[in-house]
């Protein structure tokens, strides 16, 4: 669990590290819309490129993000054996008894799989190279017109920052709670499936009362530095719209533009 990257911050000076975090937002987000352009292998090799870029661009120590990438293969591999077995289009090419894997489904568990992936490093390389302070101010500033429907902008972008960044030491708490009970005997990698999910059941009321342990710590912290909410406020950190921003959205715009042709 201690490689899990999502919710950490990895210091650097690369392009992206630069980038102003409103840009790295928007980004991200937009990813995510465009990422469903794609339907075919020449599109999931555009989408494939640009991701690879980006990682490479960061700087990032490629095993580092290999390692933090890890825990989430599992969840890949269990995405695509799903779409193999029970994606019932195209020629059959082979059968196992009763399970019967056709060239539809194996395609559609790579594509699935492969825009997973593509996600999850995307979504993962904002916060690696982002902030948290920079992410609650991205997020302030981008939500700015909505205060005057009257929503809290500044209270959500600060929530969604906490949220964040209690990700890896909640994954920290677990870690430590899960020794704890392997010293006195749980088995958790280890024996029948029944007896591992029994033994999920005393590893979560600890971690339960562990985070809200942290997060009334937190509370009683803010409050004694006279938070009041965002009325009033002001940040020290001023964000500054530069010609990298653009240049990314001009590439993000041209990836689209990609999609859009290369698509069936």
């Amino acid at each position: 669990m201690q490689n899990i990257i999502i919710g950490q911050y990895v210091p650097g000076q690369s392009f992206i590290h630069k980038l102003d975090p409103r840009a790295k937002l928007l980004t991200a987000f937009l990813f995510v819309i465009i990422v469903f352009l794609a339907n075919n292998w020449l599109t999931y090799v555009l989408l494939g490129a640009f991701t690879l870029i980006a990682v490479f661009v960061s700087r990032l120590p490629l095993r580092y993000i290999y390692n933090g990438l890890k825990p989430i293969l599992l969840v890949i591999i269990l995405t695509f054996l799903l779409h193999v077995f029970l994606t019932k289009e195209g020629p059959l090419l082979f059968d196992f008894g009763f399970l019967e894997v056709y060239e539809g489904g194996v395609k559609q568990g790579i594509f699935i799989s492969m825009r997973l992936l593509f996600l999850i490093m995307i979504t993962s390389l904002l916060t690696l190279t982002t902030t948290p302070i920079d992410i609650t101010v991205g997020i302030e500033t981008l939500l700015g017109p909505m205060k005057k429907i009257g929503l809290p902008v500044h209270e959500f972008a600060l929530m969604m920052s906490i949220a964040l960044r209690f990700i890896p030491t909640l994954l920290e708490e677990t870690e430590k709670i899960m020794k704890a009970q392997s010293a006195r005997g749980a088995q958790f990698s280890t024996g029948p499936i029944k007896e591992r999910l029994k033994s999920i059941v005393p590893l979560l009321v600890p971690l339960f009362v562990s985070a809200f342990k942290r997060a009334e710590d937190l509370a009683m912290a803010m409050e004694a530095r006279g938070y009041r909410g965002g009325e009033g406020r002001t940040s020290i950190r001023l964000l500054k719209w530069s010609g990298n921003d653009t240049t990314l959205f001009i590439i993000l715009l041209i990836l689209s533009i990609g999609l859009l042709l290369l698509r069936s």
